[in-house]
């Protein structure tokens, strides 16, 4: 039997012609690319690195929004980058790439991303310390909250065990013994939450901004099932960097 994540990049390989069209209905992820977008031009970022890639949507946007940023994009799907290629973006610009062992260098980009991946990797958490190895400044991710989707009853009894330790053993469970599960429009996935990763990203990057990115109360935790996190060193490593990048703009 192939492993979940050979069988995932298979999926990719398999409806790399049709994958833009199929997540147009994202509109959690278009948020959360715009509030990149602003992160990035308030606090003078110049260069930005996406990990799982896919097409190269985000690198295709901030190339066309932001001037004279440095982008890169790291795709392990060939189909993927074909139509990323088709599409105007260079081999350089979307490269081969697997997020749970980044070629790139510590500290290498000011600003590193991941729109939607996370909980297609069983273990995300590995991911996101190699993103924060390579991030410079800060980093950005827009997932699942998978505590806040579904009825009232179903996110009271996934917060209830999620507080006993046991939200894991259910969903193992409820999958027929398998941790994966999958959807003809997501191919294979596991539950996850950005929230259970927070103390990861916290190790680095303690400074940190949730939002939500889809319809919520005033609880995102309880009633959001997407959220997107920025987070950085400080808040005064960000008012410096926002001060020279408003300098910036003034001087031209």
């Amino acid at each position: 039997m192939k492993p979940a994540a050979e069988k995932q990049r298979n999926y990719y390989e398999e409806t790399a012609g049709d994958y833009d069209e199929m997540h147009l209905h994202e509109s959690e992820h278009e948020f959360a690319l715009a509030q990149l977008l602003g992160i990035m031009r308030y606090h003078g970022f110049e260069s930005l690195l996406d990990v799982g890639a896919g097409t190269g949507r985000v690198l295709r946007h901030a190339k066309h929004h932001l001037n004279d940023i440095k982008v890169s994009g790291l795709e392990p799907v060939e189909g993927l980058r074909k139509v990323g290629y088709a599409n105007g973006l260079s081999i350089e610009e979307l490269r081969d790439g697997n997020a749970l062992n980044l070629i790139e260098a510590d500290n290498s980009w000011d600003i590193v991303c991941a729109f939607g991946i996370l909980h297609h990797i069983k273990d995300p958490n590995k991911a996101i310390l190699e993103m924060c190895r390579v991030a410079r400044h800060g980093i950005f991710f827009s997932d699942m909250n998978n505590y806040g989707c579904g009825s009232y009853p179903q996110r009271i009894l996934s917060q209830f065990l999620r507080s006993v330790g046991m939200w894991k053993k259910f969903q193992y469970l409820k999958n027929g013994f398998k941790h994966e599960k999958f959807s003809p429009s997501d191919g294979i996935f596991y539950s996850y939450s950005l929230f259970d990763s927070l103390k990861v990203i916290r190790r680095k990057f303690p400074q940190t901004h949730i939002s939500n990115t889809k319809e919520s109360s005033n609880h995102i935790f309880f009633s959001s099932s997407h959220i997107s996190v920025f987070a950085a060193k400080s808040a005064e490593a960000l008012t410096e960097l926002s001060a020279k990048a408003k300098v910036g703009i003034t001087s031209k």
